[in-house]
């Protein structure tokens, strides 16, 4: 996991701790996560477990703690340096396959910066570790010429277009929309116009 040395403390200060650089706060961050357990709830999906890749700063890990501490919360992390601030297990999504299946699966800002052999690897795995619902928010080259704000969002990152993911992500999941997705392998329990690619 050399290739991720990048991701020290230096980074996440940068990026996700200093208000002045931040591209998140964490209010901010609590209102996304607030619409996904949300829309779980709505839709009658129940969530026991949850699984977080890429789990940062531990946003994630501290809205569930405060909002729904019955909720079994795990966080894996490429960054040593979070792996010890918080307790994340020190894990690869493009090599490693839990052998539980989670209700919830995060995985926000982590496949732009995997190479492209690992990307459907990642994705593959992710589906194989859903019960159900995964949250994806990746950065594509849209999203960086026309959305993002450039002097907060970090373009280090392998630069691809928005149907790349998509039609990865696609094999495994049916999309919902708004970066919520459902597996496929269970029936969806959202009515067809609710979701964004429907059943095939």
């Amino acid at each position: 996991m050399d290739r991720f040395r990048r991701f020290d403390e230096a980074y996440y200060h940068r990026f996700y701790e200093d208000p002045k650089t931040r591209v998140v706060s964490s209010e901010e961050h609590a209102a996304l996560a607030g619409f996904v357990f949300a829309f779980a709830h709505w839709n009658k999906v129940e969530l026991k477990s949850v699984l977080d890749i890429g789990a940062g700063i531990g946003l994630w890990k501290r809205f569930i703690e405060k909002n729904y501490p019955e909720v079994k919360y795990t966080g894996t992390e490429v960054s040593h340096a979070m792996c010890k601030k918080h307790g994340f297990l020190h894990r690869d999504i493009a090599r490693w396959r839990d052998r539980k299946k989670h209700d919830l699966i995060i995985c926000q800002g982590v496949l732009q910066y995997l190479p492209d052999p690992d990307v459907a690897p990642a994705i593959a795995n992710i589906a194989a570790m859903s019960r159900g619902l995964v949250y994806v928010e990746v950065t594509t080259r849209t999203d960086l010429r026309e959305r993002c704000d450039q002097n907060l969002t970090d373009s280090n990152i392998f630069i691809r277009n928005g149907s790349y993911y998509r039609g990865i992500l696609l094999k495994h999941l049916i999309n919902i929309g708004a970066g919520l997705w459902w597996i496929k392998d269970r029936p969806p329990p959202f009515y067809e116009l609710e979701m964004a690619s429907g059943v095939k």
